[in-house]
C-alpha cells in the first residue's frame, strides 16, 4: 500500500527503523492542505487549507508496516486515517482527530524532520512557513 509521510517519517533512517519494508518511491505535494503542528505532542498534523501545499513523500509499505504505523501514531485516539488517490492507487496517511491549538515542536522532534525535508530532497521553506506562521492564527 501507498503511505504519504510529512512528519518525522519523512526521515529515512527512522522510517526504516520504524517500517522495515517500506520503501521511498518519490516526494510528493498533497494540494490543498497545509501542515501545523499541535497537540500535547506538538506533533505535526495537516488540515485543509485552500491554495495551499504541503511537502511529503510517498513510501510502499507492507500490511506489518501499517500496524507499526498504526501503534506509533496512536490510531485511533491521537491519529485516524484518509485516504486520498494517486495514479489509480489509494494512498493512506494520518489526520489528528483532535485540532488543538499550535505548539511549537520540541527541538528533537523537529530535528528529525529537518532530516526527512533533506532525505527526500523537498523545500524547507513549507516548514519553515508552517512553524512562522501559526504563531499568529
Amino acid at each position: 500500500m501507498l503511505y504519504f509521510a510529512y512528519g518525522s517519517n519523512l526521515n529515512h533512517f527512522q522510517m526504516k527503523k520504524r517500517c522495515k519494508d517500506s520503501k521511498f518511491i518519490k516526494k510528493f505535494d498533497l494540494k490543498e492542505f497545509r501542515l501545523t503542528f499541535r497537540s500535547v505532542y506538538r506533533a505535526a498534523d495537516i488540515e485543509p487549507k485552500k491554495n495551499s501545499l504541503v511537502p511529503g513523500a510517498l513510501f510502499e509499505i507492507s500490511k506489518s508496516d501499517e500496524k507499526k504505523l498504526d501503534l506509533y501514531e496512536d490510531f485511533p485516539i491521537l491519529y485516524k486515517k484518509i485516504y486520498f488517490t494517486y495514479n489509480d492507487r489509494r494512498v493512506m496517511t494520518y489526520y489528528m482527530v483532535k485540532k488543538t491549538p499550535f505548539m511549537y515542536p520540541n527541538e528533537r522532534y523537529l530535528n528529525s524532520i529537518k532530516q526527512g525535508y533533506k532525505d527526500c530532497k523537498l523545500d524547507a521553506i513549507y516548514l519553515k512557513k508552517a512553524l512562522k506562521n501559526q504563531i499568529y492564527l
